[in-house]
């Protein structure tokens, strides 16, 4: 595993709702669910904090809009 899968997985198992969004090689996060506050608090502390593209990594990592259809 890599260090964005692994704070990926930590944010879900958290609680974390937010889901991937790729398009056109665009990266960002949809979340349309309130999520628990330790794993907003993760995302803020862990993801927030990385470069544009740590970031992009993490969210890669995490569950796509498409697979939760």
């Amino acid at each position: 595993m890599t260090h964005a899968s692994d704070i990926a997985k930590e944010y879900q198992r958290l609680g974390g709702k937010r889901l991937a969004k790729i398009d056109d090689n665009m990266i960002s996060t949809r979340t349309w669910e309130d999520e628990p506050a330790e794993a907003a608090a993760f995302w803020r502390e862990n993801v927030e904090v990385l470069s544009e593209k740590k970031q992009a990594e993490v969210v890669t990592n995490l569950k796509t809009i498409t697979t939760e259809q």
